[in-house]
């Protein structure tokens, strides 16, 4: 069974600074910054990685759950822990978790689906995002 509050299943880790404007004013990060640092994650899976889209496609949310399990601070880094729980044909399965100070205080999942531009309905990853996916897989749960 994957620790989802441990880093150590996650492949890709990504820093993130916490600003003054993602707090509440008493040094608290605003829960919905929260969804500001997960989105920053997924970008250095989905889209900082070139040539993942097939042409006349993008990348949409189907779906993301948000569990809060503790308060992130200012100031401070947030470590954004990233990786693919499931592929399917024309999307995958992206789990995350926000540690700070090595404390899990967040964790989500998102279903994230390839899109055709023209036809506005999933269009099946290619082979070779098929293999960067699977390289960015989530450790034990193979």
């Amino acid at each position: 069974m994957v620790d989802w509050k441990s880093l150590e299943p996650y492949p890709v880790v990504h820093d993130e600074k916490v600003r003054w404007s993602d707090t509440d004013g008493n040094q608290h990060v605003n829960n919905v910054a929260f969804s500001f640092f997960y989105e920053a994650g997924r970008a250095t899976i989905v889209l900082e990685t070139p040539n993942l889209l097939e042409p006349d496609c993008f990348f949409v949310i189907i779906t993301t759950t948000i569990d809060f399990l503790g308060e992130l601070h200012y100031p401070g880094t947030i470590q954004v822990a990233n990786g693919i729980e499931k592929i399917g044909n024309s999307s995958m399965q992206l789990r995350q978790a926000l540690f700070q100070n090595g404390r899990c205080a967040s964790i989500s999942y998102s279903t994230i689906a390839q899109v055709n531009t023209k036809t506005r309905s999933g269009h099946p990853l290619s082979a070779s995002t098929r293999a960067y996916l699977e390289s960015v897989k989530i450790r034990g749960t193979e």
